[in-house]
């Protein structure tokens, strides 16, 4: 058994057929179905039940899955920590991030950071916070920025300050140019822009406070959200920081008074996983 045969099996546990597998792998389905049948008579038991169009892994094919996971892992693992020595603080960082945490990203964390480290590149993966979770669970990415609330149960987490949200609008829709921030009932019956992301916190908080929120615009980006309420179509609810994200000339915002709608953007990572010498010190910088 070698490390070869393990990544063809875990391809196959997988993808649950040989013939997706073999695509995934980019090689021919003949020569995968052959080492399957070597590891299989190499161990002296059955892995998979194969069937007309899948297979289905056995009792000992779900062990053998559940330990080349943590061998593969383990030799990715080894393979990054001795780049990173012969590295030093030189190559590539991959990090991913939601948008909403742009400004803060860039502005607060990743400036001084270069400034600190010139010799290192980034490479960004954009999404939602469960998206960027997921890059994390993949190995895609080796640090996620994203925005609570989420599940923590395997994730190292550092929080920066809390934040409220905003509703941004045009003048049409100001209603009390005295005050600068509002109560969330004043959004009742408001045409309102959200990011999906936020569609159930903003919608069970608003029930909480005794009315269903008219949702006009649902989308996946704070971005989204800004440009459709800087064309006036409504008014958006975003995280403060968000605001300058995108064009907001035609814009004004009001805090929304309302401590459930405060967020936080985290820095995290895998527990128990090996983090380079880059991630580690990146890491540092956000605690600063």
């Amino acid at each position: 058994m070698d490390i070869r045969q393990l990544r063809y099996f875990l391809a196959i546990a997988e993808e649950g057929q040989i013939t997706s597998a073999a695509r995934k792998l980019q090689m021919a389905q003949p020569p995968l179905s052959q080492q399957l049948k070597l590891l299989e008579e190499e161990l002296g038991v059955k892995l998979v039940e194969r069937g007309a169009r899948s297979v289905q892994l056995t009792d000992a094919g779900i062990i053998l899955r559940n330990r080349a996971q943590q061998i593969l892992e383990l030799t990715d693992s080894t393979t990054r920590e001795i780049n990173d020595f012969v590295k030093g603080l030189k190559g590539s960082l991959s990090i991913g991030t939601v948008s909403s945490s742009g400004t803060t990203l860039l502005q607060d964390r990743l400036g001084e950071f270069h400034k600190n480290y010139l010799g290192v590149t980034f490479e960004i993966h954009e999404g939602n916070t469960f998206m960027v979770i997921d890059l994390l669970n993949k190995g895609i990415v080796e640090i996620g920025i994203v925005r609570t609330p989420f599940n923590t149960s395997n994730l190292e987490c550092l929080y920066i300050n809390s934040e409220p949200m905003i509703a941004v609008m045009t003048p049409d829709y100001e209603w009390n140019p005295s005050d600068t921030g509002i109560d969330l009932g004043q959004l009742q019956d408001k045409p309102l822009i959200i990011y999906r992301r936020f569609e159930q916190l903003i919608r069970e908080t608003c029930l909480e406070h005794g009315f269903e929120p008219l949702v006009f615009c649902m989308n996946d980006d704070a971005r989204t959200t800004l440009l459709w309420a800087n064309a006036g179509l409504g008014i958006g609810i975003i995280p403060k920081s968000a605001f300058e994200l995108a064009n907001h000339g035609n814009l004004l915002y009001k805090e929304i008074r309302c401590e459930a709608l405060h967020t936080r953007v985290a820095a995290v990572w895998i527990k128990h996983k090996y983090l380079s010498t880059l991630a580690t010190k990146f890491i540092e910088s956000f605690q600063i």
